[in-house]
């Protein structure tokens, strides 16, 4: 497997994803920021963070399998999410749960980042996912 996921002794826990990803393959796969459209660019789930969320990660997975990559290749999560305050922490988790199993996304997550933003391109967008993957 091209990459090792790990959260060494004395970082910061308990976090739902490692802190540390090390990835040993040849080949980069870097999916762009996934929304909740649907493949005729239709906003899916409006209003609903946890359903843009699990959207937003089904078309990551979308992404990364027409690279030859899955989840389990994945280095790094970059989640943009509009106007965040702590009280859509259980919304945002909500949205990963949905589809952990259907995509095979591992559990802890790989290292992530979730940046709180005023807004995305489009007004009804409220999160937007980044994937870095290494594969052999």
């Amino acid at each position: 497997m091209a990459v090792q996921l790990l959260t060494p002794e004395g970082m910061f826990a308990p976090v739902p994803y490692h802190h540390v990803s090390v990835g040993t393959g040849t080949r980069q796969v870097h999916v762009a920021g996934q929304i909740a459209r649907d493949a005729e660019g239709n906003p899916v789930a409006t209003g609903d963070l946890a359903g843009q969320l699990a959207h937003a990660l089904r078309s990551t997975a979308r992404g990364l399998a027409g690279a030859g990559a899955s989840f389990a290749d994945v280095v790094r999560l970059r989640f943009f999410v509009t106007n965040w305050s702590p009280d859509k922490y259980d919304d945002f988790v909500e949205g990963i749960a949905r589809v952990v199993d259907e995509l095979g996304i591992p559990q802890p997550l790989p290292p992530l980042s979730a940046i709180g933003v005023d807004y995305l391109f489009e007004p009804d967008v409220l999160v937007e996912v980044e994937a870095i993957a290494v594969l052999d």
